[in-house]
């Protein structure tokens, strides 16, 4: 009962166009005149609310051709044919209703995004995010002692409570000892995560079975669930250049579908042959199916990880032919693991190597760069077993804490900040030890041994003291050699990496994955500039569909359409650079995934040809819903010229054509990729 009352809030006219069905059906006999007047106060009432929505759809941009549902009811109304003309208006409404629910099923996997944005927030009163005023946890805290306050009413450093099954308002970190995270609505990952104090947290995460305390290191609007929702938003808002085109071809439809009435009319003298062919002619095909479509290869790929900035990136997505890989952190793992520390040739520095570990990865906590994963979580290591040895000897007021305080990065470069009192720096050779550019790789031989092929390192300095040489190892992911064997499977066989690092290291990784275009050392600009040169070039092999369609849209089909899929902080302006740059992310905001059209949330990178093919289909379905559905019609209309479809049959017929395109287009939701 309450679905159907919603049902009816949603669509009233359709429900009233049925009552007064029935209650025409029950004057017929007697009482023909009164149901005359029914209908045709019905109509009057369809065509006000007709003409106002055309209008509307003016107003906004869209091409309002609606005309051709105005023109049959009153060419019906005018030749007598009052069912007709009723049957057409219950077709205007329940067409309108076939509309609303494929959108909102179309949308459904972007929509769940939205409803799981958290909403409310307990602050607790008067705290501040130290966490050593709270070393006793949760345990000593009632609900006397925090408020629960919308989201938007959090502020920075405030400390919150967040109980089981709560979602985690705004981005900040944890205080108590530890708490687990569900971060399906973030990232898809299915196994939920542990989290230690100190930690990360991000804004959408669902706690588990223990109350926690974090403190907002972020406002709500800055926060990750909050930029999810952008783009979300923004893909739900958005129309592809393939969609409008849709609307201005739902004019020349138009156009048609009156030249063979009017034609009709004309050969048989017959009024009604014009009525029966209008009542046939649908531009839905056009104009809702093009969109469900799109709105439905949106939700797909949300569903699979991959979040869009609008619908255009489906389009440029189907037709990639030239796909850019970074190395590090994209072929290869997100944390490269730490192997040894190396201490300068004339250390000035008493330091240990637990020390220079702990005290690199507690500012590297705050780095968005690739390496830092690997640093920070040999430094949590080397921290725990600090604390151990201090915890076994006794001495609980020297234990050592390493948080960072003013912690800063640039990009590309390094990070700084202050540990216990000192000034860390962490990066480059050139930039831990304020050398300048100039000086590079070159002045760090003075001090250290060489690097093999295939390790990277990052410089320490403490108080501007070089303290030491962290040494990582990178391997490809396991799933990277096979991602690239199913893009030249589905035909996207230029393939390439780009990367900063050196040819040897560069070619050991390509080689394990499959890769023989290679181009190293670079920076970003010089990246840049490869994809731009290669943007240039004939695309090759496309789908079957991308030549035909390219010529609607107006867009040069001899260009190649290129893809850059990255990571680290330095990959922004090169993702900006690719017709579809494509951020890899495990959900954290970085700024490759504010400057990529395309995010993976789930740190998956056989999520790229999964989102090419998602693509693809989307704009298979899109093009066989269109043609079918107008190519139905056209039949139709044809049939309806030569009398062999009667009017009242080519009502309903005409919203069965309509349904077919739709439902043909919602199939886009379906897994068959």
């Amino acid at each position: 009962m309450k679905e159907a009352l919603a049902f009816a809030r949603h669509v009233p006219l359709l429900v009233v166009t049925i009552v007064c069905g029935a209650v025409m059906g029950l004057l017929w006999g007697s009482y023909q005149p009164v149901a005359h007047w029914i209908v045709t106060i019905l109509v009057a009432v369809a065509l006000v609310d007709t003409l106002r929505g055309m209008i509307d759809d003016v107003r906004h941009g869209h091409v309002g051709v609606d005309i051709l549902a105005v023109v049959a009811i009153l060419s019906t109304l005018a030749v007598k044919e009052y069912w007709a003309a009723w049957a057409v208006v219950l077709m205007v409404y329940s067409g309108a209703a076939i509309e609303q629910y494929a959108q909102s099923t179309a949308s459904s996997n972007l929509t769940a995004l939205v409803a799981a944005a958290p909403q409310t927030a307990h602050v607790i009163r008067g705290g501040t995010g130290h966490a050593a005023d709270y070393s006793d946890g949760v345990a000593k805290l009632q609900d006397s002692n925090w408020g629960t306050v919308t989201v938007d009413k959090v502020h920075l450093n405030d400390v919150l409570v967040v109980k089981p099954g709560e979602t985690v308002p705004v981005d900040g970190e944890l205080i108590s000892s530890e708490a687990t995270l569900d971060l399906s609505n973030i990232n898809g990952e299915p196994v939920p995560r542990q989290m230690v104090a100190g930690s990360r947290l991000m804004s959408g995460a669902v706690n588990g079975s223990t109350t926690f305390l974090m403190e907002a290191t972020q406002l709500s609007r800055d926060s990750q669930y909050q930029r999810i929702l952008e783009l979300v938003r923004s893909a739900q808002s958005s129309r592809a250049a393939v969609v409008r085109t849709a609307d201005l071809l739902a004019v020349p439809f138009t156009v048609l579908a009156f030249i063979i009435a009017g034609v009709a009319w004309i050969v048989s003298g017959v009024p009604t042959r014009f009525a029966q062919v209008l009542v046939l002619a649908t531009p839905c095909p056009l104009l809702i199916a093009a969109p469900v479509a799109y709105m439905a290869g949106s939700g797909r790929l949300a569903k699979a990880g991959v979040l869009i900035k609008t619908q255009d990136v489906i389009e440029n997505l189907g037709r990639v032919s030239h796909v850019f890989f970074d190395k590090t952190g994209t072929l290869t793992v997100k944390r490269p693991r730490v192997t040894r520390i190396d201490k300068p040739a004339r250390p000035s520095l008493g330091l240990g190597e637990r020390e220079i570990l702990a005290m690199a990865g507690a500012v590297e906590t705050y780095s968005v760069h690739i390496l830092s994963n690997g640093i920070t979580a040999a430094g949590d290591r080397a921290r725990r077993e600090l604390q151990q040895e201090a915890r076994a000897s006794g001495d609980d007021d020297a234990l050592p804490r390493f948080r960072a305080e003013g912690v800063a990065e640039d990009s590309g470069e390094g990070v700084h900040g202050r540990v216990n009192g000192h000034r860390i720096r962490v990066g480059r050779f050139d930039y831990v030890t304020e050398a300048g550019r100039s000086v590079g790789s070159a002045g760090s031989a003075e001090h250290f041994a060489e690097l093999a092929p295939d390790e990277m390192a990052a410089y320490v300095t403490v108080d501007g003291q070089l303290a030491g040489r962290i040494v990582m190892k990178d391997v490809p992911r396991e799933d990277a050699a096979q991602t690239i064997a199913v893009l030249r499977a589905m035909g996207v066989n230029r393939l390439s990496m780009l990367t900063g690092d050196k040819m040897d290291s560069a070619r050991i990784i390509a080689d394990q994955v499959g890769i023989q275009d290679v181009h190293a050392g670079l920076y970003p600009e010089g990246k840049a500039q490869i994809i731009a040169e290669a943007s240039r070039r004939d695309p090759g092999r496309q789908p079957w569909w991308d030549r035909w369609l390219t010529r609607f849209i107006g867009e040069s089909v001899t260009k190649t359409i290129t893809m850059m899929v990255g990571d680290g902080v330095n990959d922004a302006p090169v993702l900006a650079a690719a017709d579809v740059g494509l951020a890899i992310t495990d959900g954290s905001t970085t700024a490759a995934s504010e400057s990529a059209q395309a995010v993976i949330m789930k740190d998956d990178i056989a999520c790229v040809p999964r989102a090419i093919a998602i693509a693809r289909r989307t704009k298979r379905v899109m093009l066989q819903a269109v043609v079918v559905g107008l190519g139905l019609a056209t039949l139709g209309m044809l049939a309806a010229a030569f009398n062999l479809i009667p009017v009242v049959v080519g009502a309903f017929a005409q919203e069965a054509i309509d349904v077919v395109s739709i439902l043909w287009a919602l199939s886009a939701l379906m897994d068959k990729d």
